[in-house]
């Protein structure tokens, strides 16, 4: 079985700046990070690794220093790592991004072995859109799993995948054929610590660098800021709330008398909330 885990290397949220004309997000001279919702795609990818055999190729689409990103994944034990990278790819918005992904994933199919499950993170942090997820698995005509929680069975011998997939108001139990794309939500599993042995090993692994000609992408057109219809109009921090918090005073108040009049406050200043609750409770 051969799985594929696209992960991103985002900016420190921290320290993120955006561009005055672009309005993009500004790279250079910004520590960055593996995107932390990918990290429950990879570890669950490796689970299941682990558990039916296989490889794990992990892929990210960025500039040359993205491969510290690779290589930190090599550390957690994953078998192999894909640097597409090339200068038509900046700028990018999610519809060139999720293009270029699925052009690199074909060209992964070709040279390594088609992939069975491709995972990626539910979204990023710095984009927060969590559409190249969807994008890749439309382009590529794969069955898509979103907001995956929980893998509760995988049968490969059938080609078959049981997802338990968080939904408003619930979790739903979703079965589809393989090949799919997963993307797993936060808080699902926790990453493993990387062996000694995984450290030397992602050491002195080479890791797989493509430029757009390597894996195959001829239409430059639509890549890159060219590619990327997504138009900014404006980027801002939200202005602080002039309103200030309002106290109720606890002293000598019971828990009964003190939710009562916590509510009564909330209700005087939402009356639609005791509505909606008073319908609710009747079963309206």
């Amino acid at each position: 079985m051969h799985i594929v885990v696209c992960m991103k290397q985002v900016p420190d949220s921290a320290q993120i700046r955006v561009h005055p004309v672009t309005n993009t997000i500004m790279r250079q001279g910004v520590p960055t990070i593996i995107n932390p919702y990918d990290l429950f795609a990879l570890e669950e990818a490796m689970r299941l690794r682990d558990r039916f055999g296989g490889e794990v190729t992990v892929l990210t689409m960025g500039p040359p220093m993205a491969e510290d990103s690779l290589r930190k994944a090599l550390t957690f034990g994953a078998d192999r790592a894909v640097l597409l990278t090339d200068r038509f790819f900046a700028g990018s918005d999610t519809l060139a991004t999720s293009y270029a992904l699925a052009g690199a994933l074909a060209k992964i199919g070709e040279e390594f072995g088609k992939p069975s499950i491709v995972f990626t993170g539910k979204q990023t942090i710095d984009g927060d859109t969590a559409q190249v997820g969807p994008g890749i698995a439309k382009r590529l005509r794969l069955n898509q799993l979103t907001y995956v929680a929980r893998i509760a069975e995988l049968d490969l011998a059938a080609e078959e995948i049981t997802v338990e997939r968080r939904a408003e108001g619930g979790v739903q139990v979703l079965s589809t054929r393989l090949p799919v794309l997963v993307t797993m939500l936060e808080g699902t599993n926790e990453m493993r610590r990387g062996t000694l042995e995984d450290a030397f090993r992602a050491a002195r692994t080479q890791v797989v660098t493509w430029s757009a000609a390597d894996a195959g992408i001829t239409d430059l057109t639509k890549c890159g800021l060219r590619g990327s219809p997504t138009i900014v109009k404006k980027v801002f921090a939200p202005s602080a709330r002039a309103e200030k918090a309002h106290q109720i005073p606890t002293a000598d108040l019971s828990f009964e008398a003190l939710a009562e009049a916590v509510m009564g406050e909330i209700f005087a200043r939402q009356p639609a909330i005791e509505g909606d609750l008073m319908r609710f409770s009747s079963g309206q």
